[in-house]
């Protein structure tokens, strides 16, 4: 989340004539993330999150995040909702960008996650997969492995000493990466900015703008490299723990967990090259709290050394 479409007062409240969500109390731009705009909305009735897509999200792809968080609200899973307009849509347009108002997940995001939380967070996640298996709906990995070269090669002349690294990194991915793992609809972006608590338990994901059809064991190999790190090196109580949790409902096949290392290292490629470049392009007027790729280099450096070394005990 972050502000990158500034809106006025006069702005939301025209929004609002659209919808029946009481009239307006305040309201304030999110500068967590960095993707889409994001404002928090006070309303007499409730809160709402209204998200402007900006960037890498394509229009086509709007329906399909709506639809899959409907989905999973509707089968139980903690979410925020999409809330329909009076004219009974669920997406408009913010100065020619698609937009939302999703309803407002009650909870907060930790920066830190203990090892007890990290096996409910896996158990959540298997949850959120067994679901998901059984739909139909399918969103392309718009950041695979074929973009990861795309963004390397627009930024290898801008950060040449980072990008030597990268290239052979790419390689190594390219070379022992998984040819046919389990798949399904992931939600591909679970950092903790994106799990939320209340009361110390777990209350919901959020931002589901990167879900995609995927290897499961993917979606594993993101929340290792953010959730499951302690500085340089990665905590193996904590990964076993999250794993442990996701296996408690959700069985991943041996056959599978075997690259649990390398799709690891292509998280940690994912992340680094998509900041590398964020770096550089982020709009100086856009209000948002810039990720440093430096902590992907460490993390792609531990894996790329550890291929081989059991990532927990």
């Amino acid at each position: 989340m972050a502000v990158f479409t500034k809106l006025q007062t006069a702005e939301i409240k025209n929004i609002l004539n659209n919808y029946n969500l009481g009239k307006l109390i305040k309201f304030h731009g999110i500068k967590e993330g960095i993707e889409n705009t994001n404002y928090l909305i006070k309303t007499s009735k409730n809160k709402f999150i209204l998200t402007i897509f900006e960037k890498r999200v394509q229009k086509k792809d709007v329906p399909y995040f709506v639809k899959l968080m409907n989905i999973m609200y509707a089968k139980g899973f903690k979410c925020p909702r999409p809330v329909k307009d009076i004219n009974n849509r669920y997406i408009f347009k913010v100065k020619n960008k698609p937009a939302i108002i999703v309803t407002f997940l009650d909870g907060k995001s930790k920066k830190k996650l203990n090892t007890s939380e990290c096996y409910n967070i896996g158990k959540q996640i298997g949850k959120f997969h067994n679901i998901s298996s059984k739909l139909t709906i399918k969103r392309r990995n718009a950041l695979d492995y074929k973009m990861w070269n795309q963004i390397y090669r627009k930024t290898k002349n801008i950060y040449p000493k980072y990008c030597l690294k990268l290239k052979h990194y790419l390689k190594i991915y390219e070379k022992y990466k998984p040819k046919k793992l389990a798949k399904g609809v992931i939600h591909a972006d679970l950092f903790p900015d994106n799990i939320f608590f209340k009361n110390q338990k777990f209350s919901g994901f959020i931002d589901f703008y990167f879900s995609c059809y995927e290897n499961y064991l993917y979606e594993l190999a993101v929340c290792i490299n953010a959730l499951c790190f302690d500085r340089k090196i990665i905590n193996k109580v904590k990964t076993k723990k999250l794993i442990n949790g996701y296996q408690s409902v959700k069985k991943i096949k041996k056959s599978d967990l075997k690259y649990l290392n390398i799709l690891c290292l292509g998280a940690a490629i994912r992340f680094f090259v998509t900041r590398l470049y964020d770096f550089k392009n982020t709009p100086k007027n856009a209000k948002i709290k810039k990720k440093s790729p430096k902590e992907y280099l460490i993390k792609m450096n531990y894996f790329y050394k550890n291929l081989n070394t059991k990532l927990y005990d």
